[in-house]
């Protein structure tokens, strides 16, 4: 492309350095979001980069450092000399201004990104030897690059921070119902007070225990009874089967006589009523097999955009595929749910993830899952805000009380929840049992 067409300002690019040079200070409010790269013009970058690396030797920046330090990088003569330095000084409007002239350079980088990005798609179309699955996962990675840059969050001030606690306290004590999403469990409500915005939330047990079961009670009660908006990634099961486990769960009809369809003749006009209603709920649904995190957030983003989501669930989380290369399957693990953290923390939705439990639980004489059950996959107990572990006795029956234990709790109690679960439907219920509180 011509140069003259490709987004840049030359103008903001020399007021910026000019500004820096008049007032030093003002390289403490640009440098928090323009990087070298930004800079069209090379040899402003260049003096861009050496301004950086003498605040990384913590020495002074001013017109003679600056030029000391260009020459010592044998880029002094590259850009034009002294005299090039001494002109953006005698040219900057004022210093004050740093920050607006900082946000045009951005801006236009930004732009000229998204040029790179869209040739890079452009290409990738023209390729037909690529499999398209690989076409839109690398077309995707090219956009959503660009897209990165703007979720980046500006540094607040404190009283700012407190303002927002206050509006927030405020907004709360004014309304006598939950704050965050309700699980549909009173007991797990008034731990949790409901799932939290940002938060990633854990359900893990040993396989058989109903991670799945108490997933889609949680989300059968936030999506029909509180209308909220939720995005559902099964990778263990279709949608087709999870939509029938919904419907047992609504109309009480046995999954096993649903599943082979020899249903009752008085149980049609359950199921009819059941499909008009949960029909009507604004549930969204993706089996996509060992999806990545970078797809589930370019689904969930979209999704967001359209419909405000207000919960994503993700069934299960050891499913998943990392969608590069790792040493190992717990390195791979451990940057999936950073990856589920960073999502739940750039929608601002909280994010309900199932994961299984490692087989150090079973060896143990005590069968009650700890924290450090999950250790060996990964960086899951760091990243999550809330660990909930289900348990149940081996002498029990999973038709009757199921602990649920919330062992971790970032920003409240913990505690034990008992739950009924009725196995015919796969549905969770308030238990009679009181909670316990630590």
């Amino acid at each position: 492309m011509n140069n003259t067409l490709i987004p840049h300002s030359v103008e903001a690019e020399e007021a910026v350095i000019g500004a820096i040079l008049i007032n030093p200070d003002a390289y403490y409010d640009v440098a928090q979001f323009l990087r070298g790269e930004d800079f069209y013009i090379h040899r402003n970058r260049f003096i861009w980069e050496a301004i950086n690396r003498l605040h990384e030797a913590r020495t002074p920046v001013d017109f003679l450092t600056l030029t000391e330090e260009l020459d010592r990088a044998g880029q002094l003569a590259e850009i034009g000399g002294p005299a090039y330095l001494t002109g953006m000084i005698n040219q900057v409007p004022t210093s004050l201004h740093a920050v607006s002239y900082a946000h045009i350079i951005e801006q236009t980088a930004v732009r000229r990104r998204m040029l790179e990005a869209a040739n890079k798609v452009a290409k990738l179309a023209f390729e037909e030897g690529s499999a398209l699955d690989t076409v839109l996962d690398e077309s995707e990675k090219a956009i959503f690059a660009v897209s990165d840059r703007l979720l980046a969050h500006d540094v607040k001030p404190f009283s700012q921070v407190l303002s927002e606690l206050y509006d927030q306290v405020e907004l709360r004590s004014q309304n006598a119902g939950l704050f965050g999403v309700p699980t549909g469990f009173t007991d797990l409500d008034r731990i949790l007070q409901g799932m939290q915005p940002s938060d990633l939330l854990i359900v893990a047990g040993r396989p058989g225990m109903g991670k799945t079961s108490l997933l889609l009670s949680i989300v059968k009660h936030a999506a029909q009874t509180h209308k909220k908006h939720i995005a559902v990634f099964t990778l263990e099961m279709s949608s087709e089967q999870l939509a029938q486990r919904l419907v047992a769960q609504e109309t009480g009809i046995d999954m096993q006589r649903m599943r082979s369809g020899k249903l009752e003749e008085e149980e049609w006009p359950l199921f009819t009523h059941a499909v008009e209603v949960l029909g009507d709920v604004r549930l969204f649904l993706d089996d996509t097999p060992a999806i990545t995190p970078l797809q589930m957030r370019s689904k969930c983003r979209r999704l967001h955009m359209e419909y405000e989501l207000d919960l994503i669930v993700v069934d299960y989380l050891q499913l998943m595929s990392g969608g590069g290369r790792f040493e190992n399957r717990v390195q791979e693990v451990s940057y999936i749910s950073r990856q589920l953290k960073v999502l739940a923390r750039d929608l601002t939705v909280p994010v309900l993830a199932a994961a299984q439990l490692s087989r150090a639980v079973e060896q143990r004489a005590d069968k009650h899952p700890i924290l450090s059950d999950l250790r060996e996959s990964g960086s899951i107990e760091m990243d999550a805000d809330v660990v909930m572990f289900l348990y149940r006795p081996e002498d029990g029956d999973l038709s009757n009380q199921v602990e649920v234990i919330v062992a971790k709790h970032r920003n409240g109690p913990t505690g034990t929840v008992q739950l009924a679960f009725r196995q015919s439907l796969t549905k969770f219920e308030n238990a009679v049992q009181e909670v316990t509180i630590d």
